[in-house]
């Protein structure tokens, strides 16, 4: 199926259109340089590019503390994500938004039929970068947010 392109009137819509488009295409290239938005705290202290130890990183599945309150998320035992803005939720991945796609992928899971352990945190470990989660996670808190502000912006236009 092809895409569905809007029919543009105005040359100035054209160009928002394809300035976002840039925008977005930049930001989702490079999405982990992409540091936290300001108002995130992790264990209600701000960000600090500063790495935790390694032992406290591991990361079984991530949560939220009760239905509903997605404003923090349970990393571990240790590490506590909050003040995650309800927009950062509105940037929807196959039915579901990037930020809970990342907290359902990057679980330690065990396939039930051959036993298989799948563990994101050993990845993390051969790559010398046991924070590579967690940066993850926060990128992906900040790339959403950032991405629903530039959709927010386009011209609104007549589909046919």
């Amino acid at each position: 199926m092809l895409p569905r392109l809007p029919l543009i009137e105005k040359p100035a819509d054209f160009w928002a259109f394809s300035e976002a488009g840039n925008k977005l295409a930049e930001l989702h290239l490079n999405y982990e340089g992409e540091k936290p938005p300001k108002e995130i705290l992790i264990n209600g202290k701000p960000y600090s590019s500063k790495p935790y130890p390694a032992n406290q990183l591991t990361v079984n599945k991530m949560t939220f503390p009760s239905k509903g309150k997605k404003d923090t998320i349970i990393y571990n035992s240790y590490l506590t994500i909050s003040n995650i803005p309800e927009k950062a939720y509105e940037y929807i991945v196959n039915g579901k938004s990037a930020i809970e796609w990342v907290m359902e992928r990057y679980a330690v899971t065990t396939h039930k039929e051959s036993g298989i352990k799948n563990d994101p945190n050993d990845w993390a470990i051969e790559h010398e970068n046991p924070q590579y989660i967690l940066d993850l996670l926060l990128s992906v808190i900040t790339v959403s947010m950032k991405t629903v502000d530039i959709v927010a912006e386009l011209p609104k236009v007549e589909w046919e």
